[in-house]
Parts: structure tokens; sequence; C-alpha cells
């Protein structure tokens, strides 16, 4: 195997990886900067005010976006299977 494929290899894993945690990443901040907000405002500190819609969320981001992830995911494996013969062969 050559230096170049596992880089190769290792790149795709990291881009699918940021790919997959995106939605998810995004959804807690712009509910967190929401709850935040809301929180400088009204002066209400209150930790499960914070968490609580946070998890909520998620949830529905991970219902939502959980097809495509999955996808991704399966499809990467696939293309990795796929390549196994010519990486043992050295091409």
């Amino acid at each position: 195997m050559q230096d170049q494929t596992v880089i190769e290899i290792g790149l795709g894993a990291i881009i699918l990886a940021a790919k997959l945690s995106a939605p998810l990443l995004l959804t807690a901040l712009a509910v967190g900067f929401a709850i935040s907000l809301f929180q400088s405002v009204t002066q209400i500190q209150e930790v499960t005010l914070s968490f609580v819609p946070k998890a909520i969320a998620v949830a529905v981001a991970l219902i939502v976006c959980g097809n495509w992830m999955l996808h991704e995911a399966v499809s990467f494996t696939t293309e990795l299977y796929e390549r196994i013969p010519s990486i043992l062969s050295g091409g």
C-alpha cells in the first residue's frame, strides 16, 4: 500500500466525519446561541433552559438528517471495500 493511498483514505474519512457531524453541531450551535441571547435579555439563568431545547433540537436534526448520514457512511464503507483488491495489488 502506498503512502498516497493511506493519506487519501484518511482524508476521505476526516471529510466524511466533518460532513456527518455538521448538521448536529450547527443545530446545537444555533439553538445554544438563541437560548443564550434569550437568557441575557431576560436575565434568567437556568441550566435546564439551555440543555433541554438543545437536546430536543439535536434529536430532531438527527431524525431529519439521519437517513442521509447513514447513506453517506454506507457509501463510503462500500467504496472502501470495493477498493481493497486494487489497494492490496499496489495499483
